[in-house]
């Protein structure tokens, strides 16, 4: 008996040692991150072993960092205004939001999503794709460190470069490069919508080729840009450059 009591505590400080562990590396990988900037991304990663493991050819990988300001506020203001216009005021969860898409998703067949910048990028950089409980709960854990560590300076910069905007196109200046031929800072209103319109689907819609959906998209996109106060609203996210393009 006093054997296994000694194993079971064995057993015990063994899984809090790991736990503990786990949570000081998690904790020092974002803390990391606030100045270094991410080579890849889990997502990245994933995408990348999937093509190689099918052996698809229209896969190619199109990545290439830039700061913040080196990034039309054109392109930043879109994305806000289409994937999550509470991002200068909330710490990290859209709980109105999540109420209303978890109302929706219990009577209708297709998942409706309200995942905030902060957590897409909790989820890109750390994580695996897929729906599971304990892939949300990491995603939750890893929103709150980004959240915690980070100014939204810089939430808004790493997701403006590792964002998929196209198959393969990750970040905004290789979204413009391949897309509109120019460099990030150059990108009009226009185009920024346009790209912030294919981020639900970057693999099934396209920039280049808008459907009519991503039309649609694209005119509602530049509503609520104007709607929210064009560039200057970016203003109150931390020290946001007020150098408007």
């Amino acid at each position: 008996m006093a054997q296994k009591r000694s194993f079971v505590g064995r057993l015990i400080r063994a899984v809090v040692w790991l736990v503990a562990m786990s949570i000081a590396a998690s904790v020092l990988a974002v803390a990391s991150l606030r100045w270094i900037n991410p080579l890849f991304t889990a997502f990245m990663a994933e995408a990348q072993a999937a093509a190689w493991s099918s052996r698809d050819a229209n896969y190619v990988y199109r990545h290439s960092w830039v700061d913040l300001d080196r990034i039309s506020p054109n392109l930043a203001l879109a994305v806000v205004a289409s994937e999550d216009q509470k991002f200068p005021e909330h710490w990290g969860f859209d709980v109105p939001a999540i109420e209303k898409a978890y109302a929706l998703n219990q009577h209708s067949h297709q998942v409706h999503g309200a995942s905030t910048i902060s957590q897409q990028v909790a989820k890109n950089l750390f994580l695996w794709s897929g729906r599971s409980y304990v892939r949300k709960g990491l995603e939750a854990y890893f929103t709150v460190l980004v959240e915690a560590l980070w100014p939204k300076r810089r939430i808004l910069e790493v997701y403006l470069n590792i964002a998929e905007f196209g198959y393969g196109t990750y970040g905004a200046e290789a979204a413009a490069q391949r897309f509109f031929h120019k460099p990030a800072t150059r990108l009009s209103r226009g185009d920024a919508a346009v790209l912030a319109a294919v981020l639900p689907s970057p693999e099934r819609f396209s920039a280049v080729a808008p459907s009519r959906y991503v039309q649609q998209r694209r005119e509602w996109i530049l509503g609520q840009m104007q709607a929210l106060g064009g560039p200057e609203m970016l203003d109150e996210v931390d020290a946001y450059p007020s150098r408007h393009r």
